[in-house]
């Protein structure tokens, strides 16, 4: 009777937390290697021993004690998704299969300024039960302004709060975060001072540490945020990316070359700032984020937003806890369910949801493709999903797949090489992590082994769940954790943290 509840127990963790995952010796050859460098694609063996690549070239087969064979395929370094929400999922989902079918190894949470507080909790729970996927993150301004000025928070923070917010970051610094990330379009971060975030940069910066915005505005104010995370990169001297790079306002559709040239610019002068970007024409955000004024009485603003920003066709409710009915429609059809004009439909579910304390998601369609596809072309713009495992949106089980059918195959606006290069090496490069995302003897083995012709994205907004094509296998740390488009149940991915 102990032997079978024993039993039984083992099978459930199992179940739940996945298979063993022990590395193994074996070679991949005659696969076309596309290194991570952006250097052109070669044939060559690569060798894989306890979970590093231990060789690539002649002589990589060694003793290895198993042959995978790659003819007719790309091998390529396992995908850095540096703007991820994948983490959230993965309790439910340690096989965080929409990730690991795209073919990305490692994801970046702490995003838009959010995340679990204190980082070592977060760090330690992911060790004593791993997913299939690395997993490194960020400190997150809106949850430290949290935990320091609690629900008085609309306001600008005092210079002791400030020095308190400051303490948090280091110590959450010194436990392994990779830099601090702001959501400045989102409460509590919406209210904070350009001073309080570079007192917050600097705290991160006295530990190697880099910043990562969501930026104050992407829309109507999109200089203006420009500019300051310059700034920040100016003042405090570390590194800075904008987070989902994008043009969200249809007055300003086309215009990419003078954003590209200032910040072409501002790297001549020394500021290391890069760009991380998703390959879709719509977001996924709350109600809220279109009026930066948080003035929800004031009609002209909303009619504005749904003017220039996104229309009410365009904005369709994929979460409104306060009428679920609701889910699935747009602005435009609440309101006509409703009988009021877009603007006052659109202004009253963002009070309701507010009255009753509950949050709301909504995808809104904002972006010019030509404008996304220049994004992603600025050599220092890294490739990102922005999406979860349980995502509404496309890009959770789509991103990466997409940009090598989109962008490579279809349009050619980047080479297979260069778009590698900007979901593993570069994305390392920008993130600070030293021993993932190129292949080369001493790396970790994260690699994805995929059809060039045949890779696509397959998920749409309905069926945002639907898994990419043309990936064959997928290896974090040297254990495969996806064959041919299904979880093997193995889950080796471990906690990154920031190299020092």
């Amino acid at each position: 009777m102990i032997r079978s509840v024993l039993r039984a127990a083992l099978v459930s963790a199992v179940a739940l937390w996945g298979a063993p995952s022990a590395a193994e010796s074996f070679v991949i050859v005659g696969a076309a290697v596309v290194d991570g460098t952006g250097a052109a694609a070669r044939t060559a063996d690569v060798r894989v021993e306890d979970g590093r690549i231990a060789a690539v070239g002649p002589g990589a087969r060694g003793k290895a004690t198993r042959i995978v064979d790659g003819s007719g395929l790309v091998l390529a370094p396992g995908f850095i998704d540096t703007h991820s929400h994948h983490d959230g999922g993965l309790d439910a989902h340690p096989d965080a299969l929409a990730a690991a079918a795209q073919g990305i190894t490692t994801i970046v949470a702490g995003q838009d300024g959010g995340g679990p507080l204190p980082v070592a909790e977060l760090f330690a729970k992911r060790e004593a039960h791993p997913a299939a996927v690395n997993v490194a993150t960020y400190i997150g301004h809106n949850s430290v302004r949290g935990a320091v000025m609690g629900a008085d928070y609309k306001r600008a923070a005092t210079p002791a709060e400030v020095e308190r917010m400051a303490a948090v970051v280091e110590e959450n610094m010194r436990a392994g975060a990779l830099g601090l990330s702001t959501g400045l379009e989102y409460d509590p971060g919406i209210y904070s001072e350009p001073s309080e975030i570079v007192a917050l940069a600097r705290a991160a910066a006295r530990h190697g540490g880099r910043y990562i915005s969501h930026m104050r505005s992407e829309d109507t104010g999109l200089d203006a945020a420009i500019d300051e995370i310059l700034e920040i990169g100016r003042t405090v001297r570390l590194p800075v990316q904008i987070s989902h790079f994008k043009i969200a306002i249809v007055d300003r559709w086309g215009g990419t070359a003078p954003i590209l040239a200032k910040l072409d610019a501002a790297r001549r002068e020394g500021i290391d700032v890069t760009a991380d970007v998703y390959p879709y024409t719509y977001w996924q955000s709350n109600l809220q984020v279109l009026m930066p004024g948080r003035d929800f009485t004031d009609l002209a603003a909303a009619e504005y937003a749904l003017a220039h920003m996104a229309r009410p066709e365009d904005l369709r409710l994929t979460e409104y806890p306060a009428n679920p009915a609701y889910v699935g429609k747009t602005v435009a059809e609440v309101a006509a369910l409703r009988g009021v004009p877009p603007a006052r439909a659109y202004l009253d579910l963002i009070v309701e949801s507010e009255a009753k304390g509950l949050s709301n998601t909504v995808i809104g369609r904002s972006m010019a493709e030509d404008d996304v596809a220049a994004l992603i072309a600025w050599p220092h713009s890294n490739i990102s999903s922005d999406g979860g495992i349980e995502d509404a949106h496309p890009r959770g089980a789509g991103a990466f797949p997409r940009v090598l059918a989109w962008m490579v195959r279809e349009t050619g606006r980047l080479t297979l090489e260069e778009a590698v290069h900007k979901m593993s090496g570069l994305a390392a490069d920008h993130m600070g992590i030293r021993d993932r995302g190129r292949i080369a003897a001493g790396q970790a083995a994260d690699l994805v082994l995929f059809d060039p012709a045949t890779v696509a994205d397959r998920a749409t907004i309905e069926n945002p769940a639907a898994l990419p094509v043309g990936i064959r296998t997928v290896w974090v740390n040297g254990v495969a954790v996806v064959e041919a488009g299904k979880p093997t149940g193995a889950t080796p991915g471990r906690v990154i943290r920031r190299a020092n």
